[in-house]
């Protein structure tokens, strides 16, 4: 009934905020959507990939099952990584509007993006944010990566546990930062308060947007330590530049 209830109204919210695109502003038939051209500038990440991060290798990579140069050198700790799109001019639009700009409705969208990357797992499987420190929450009033953990939640891809981390210092910018330096920054600065939720537990971290990898990594090592079983990194949009060459 409350969906029907929607849909009646849904010609009287057209009326008062016509449909637009959320990256560009252009006109589109249905709330909720993008217009053609900010949807063909969205970049998918497809196969084949690596099987550790899931990094595209494109149409001329090496084959399925392989993996790439960067964890063959450096293995992650983590156990894969599901990103919606990679980063392009739209993508980044869109994570701006929900994060800066409040367009909390965008969620769902987004969510529905990672989602489609997500392998179905256990019922039991735990989603947990990627958490802000109180004073960042306070000023922003939503934690984005919460938004989205909970639109998986409902599609069944687990259980939500929004405080399952917590930051317990307020961190500047890692943007410019050379790796020692992101991991000096991050030290301690993410803890799993309550252990015994996690341990044995197959773990989703959502995040919006994953660049430098190095706050999911403290993340990830805060959540293995607490006895996590395994833990999959799930974001909207992925910093790959030579990726997204690939798959344009």
């Amino acid at each position: 009934m409350r969906r029907a209830l929607g849909d009646g109204l849904a010609p009287f919210v057209d009326m008062v905020y016509p449909p637009r695109c959320p990256a560009c502003g252009e006109g589109i038939g249905d709330q909720g959507g993008l217009c053609a051209a900010c949807w063909s500038d969205l970049a998918i990440p497809g196969d084949p990939s690596c099987t550790a991060c899931q990094r595209p290798f494109g149409e001329a990579g090496p084959p399925e099952g392989s993996i790439c140069v960067p964890c063959m050198a450096d293995p992650p700790i983590h156990d894969g990584i599901a990103a919606g799109t990679l980063y392009t001019e739209t993508s980044r639009k869109l994570v701006l509007a929900l994060k800066h700009g409040r367009r909390i409705a965008l969620a769902p969208m987004l969510a529905r993006l990672i989602a489609a990357r997500v392998p179905r797992g256990d019922e039991e499987r735990l989603v947990i944010p990627v958490p802000l420190h109180r004073w960042r929450l306070w000023q922003r009033g939503f934690n984005q990566a919460a938004l989205l953990g909970r639109e998986l939640e409902k599609a069944g891809y687990g259980e939500l546990l929004v405080d399952g981390l917590h930051r317990t210092k307020r961190t500047p910018s890692l943007g410019g930062m050379g790796a020692k330096a992101r991991a000096k920054v991050l030290s301690g600065a993410i803890v799993v308060p309550r252990p015994e939720l996690v341990r044995s537990r197959d773990i989703l971290l959502v995040d919006d947007v994953l660049t430098s990898g190095a706050t999911s990594t403290a993340c990830v090592k805060a959540l293995k330590k607490a006895g996590a079983k395994s833990v999959v990194i799930a974001c909207f949009a992925r910093v790959l530049d030579e990726a997204v060459q690939h798959s344009r």
